[in-house]
């Protein structure tokens, strides 16, 4: 249950409002809200609270062990982490190009994992606000009760997230925390058993795919001043594509657009990410701020994700995801399907439906894949010529996801970073906790639950995972204080936060 305090404020007068913790999210996070003596909001913040640091007790590991050991960061995007480092040890070990069967076999499991991360987030952490309403009682906005009043759409939630998790468990031998990827490949084939059971459900899973974009479709329309009121501000966006200009979420190029969709860096190598990415902590928080170098930090901070991957791409290269995108642009002011000017989305609520495309064409994907001999039989692995680095990108369900390593020459992990995709969204999720803040909190006297559950939708448009956002590098933000019996502070002890 999420606990609201108010607290006096430094200044006379002023209050400080938490909600701690943050509920419907992944990982442990808080909000405090600074209100003046007029009740107008003077400041909103998103608290990372925990501290995880993989990025230093991975050092000393062997290569062979990273892709099973940083997938333990988190139960909800383990196959992320466990693709992605994959990804980075193959140009470790000096492969550059997959066999056919190994790539295919990534690629599914990674469908999989966007397939039933992104179904648990709308049926489960989302649905209960836009079925029951942002202000409808704490005790109906839960899972339990879209089951009792939705009966057949929770079922069909359920069952999506199955079919996903079984996909996954197909892959890589278990639904969590698998071991299917290996460093320049994978251990083994679908066998053709598994692939004859879960091929003939695909197209049922597909027609419930095509139900929920039409529920969240209808939603936004059926709410264009919400849609148009909530956490609605202009932002850059940030994700992977194909060359063509097709949305990717395995293997692609790192493309950045502005606010109207122009590019402000195109087709970038992932190993040359750090040329145009910089991260900076802040006093307040475990998790980095990310920016793009050439825009500074107040104006390069950018959105990744769903949303973000609308944004950036031409064109989605499965036909029933790509006629929804269209569809989603039409009628959210685009024109002729195009990304730029008046095609541009920067409503956070509408991570959603972009959510739910992605569904759809991850199940599209799936189909293809499973009717493909080549993940039936083949060459598992490949070898190359040993290196001392390995960077990948991949577009995790939440964005991209960054991880790059260094190996010395007994095989041993000597520097690891971590960018996830809350990370990337940290600057975004707190630009619309203080405008939701702003809009719906100031100047009221009576604050209630119902208004203050308005900033944690704000949050969860997001689908943050803030278990794997808390990672640090570098000199961490730290305050010390040693206080006596009456509280009074006796010592303290400062660092102050940097770039990272």
């Amino acid at each position: 249950m999420t606990e609201r305090t108010i607290q006096p404020g430094k200044t006379p007068g002023n209050r400080v409002l938490e909600i701690d913790p943050l509920t419907r999210v992944e990982g442990h996070g808080k909000v405090t809200i600074h209100l003046d003596a007029d009740n107008q909001v003077s400041e909103a913040r998103l608290h990372i609270v925990e501290f995880r640091g993989f990025e230093r007790f991975i050092q000393g590991r062997l290569l062979w062990e990273v892709p099973v050991i940083v997938q333990r960061l988190c139960g909800i995007c383990p196959v992320s982490h466990h693709l992605c480092a994959a990804k980075a040890m193959d140009q470790i070990v000096g492969v550059d190009q997959l066999p056919p069967t190994a790539e295919k076999m990534r690629r599914l499991m990674h469908y999989g994992q966007i397939l039933q991360s992104n179904v648990l987030h709308f049926f489960h952490l989302a649905s209960p606000d836009l079925l029951f309403g942002f202000d409808a009682p704490a005790r109906q906005r839960n899972i339990f009760e879209v089951i009792k009043k939705n009966p057949e759409l929770a079922r069909q939630g359920v069952l999506m997230r199955q079919f996903g998790q079984e996909i996954i468990e197909a892959t890589a031998g278990k639904k969590i925390h698998g071991t299917g990827a290996i460093p320049g490949g994978i251990n083994k084939a679908l066998s053709q058993e598994t692939r004859d059971a879960l091929l003939p459900r695909i197209d049922t899973i597909q027609a419930w795919a095509e139900g929920a974009v039409d529920l969240i479709r209808d939603y936004c329309q059926a709410h264009p001043e919400q849609i148009a009121h909530f956490a609605n501000f202009p932002s850059n966006a940030m994700s992977l594509l194909r060359e063509d200009g097709a949305m990717e979420l395995y293997d692609g190029k790192l493309y950045a657009v502005d606010t109207e969709g122009q590019p402000i860096f195109s087709a970038v190598a992932p190993a040359d990410f750090n040329q145009y990415l910089m991260e900076e902590v802040r006093s307040w928080s475990y998790m980095k701020f990310p920016f793009i170098r050439s825009l500074g930090s107040e104006q390069g901070w950018y959105r990744v994700g769903p949303l973000a991957r609308m944004n950036t791409a031409r064109f989605i290269s499965t036909p029933a995801a790509q006629k929804r995108l269209l569809e989603y642009r039409h009628l959210n002011g685009g024109a002729n399907g195009e990304t730029n000017g008046k095609g541009m989305q920067h409503a956070s609520l509408l991570y959603h439906w972009a959510r739910m495309i992605e569904v759809l064409h991850c199940v599209e994907q799936i189909h293809r894949l499973l009717e493909d001999p080549d993940i039936l039989s083949g060459e598992l692995r490949a070898k190359g010529e040993r290196r001392e680095e390995g960077i990948a990108i991949i577009e995790a369900p939440r964005g991209s996801l960054f991880h790059h390593y260094r190996v010395d020459k007994n095989d041993q992990i000597t520097y690891c970073n971590l960018i996830v995709s809350t990370t990337h969204n940290n600057s975004a999720m707190n630009r619309a906790v203080t405008e939701v803040a702003q809009r719906h909190l100031s100047g009221q006297k009576n604050i209630t639950e119902g208004l203050l559950n308005h900033i944690e939708v704000a949050v969860r448009a997001y689908d943050p995972c803030l278990s794997c956002a808390t990672h640090a590098l570098g000199q961490m933000p730290l305050q010390v204080a040693m206080v006596d019996a009456t509280g009074k502070t006796i010592q303290q002890f400062t660092r102050d936060s940097g770039h990272a």
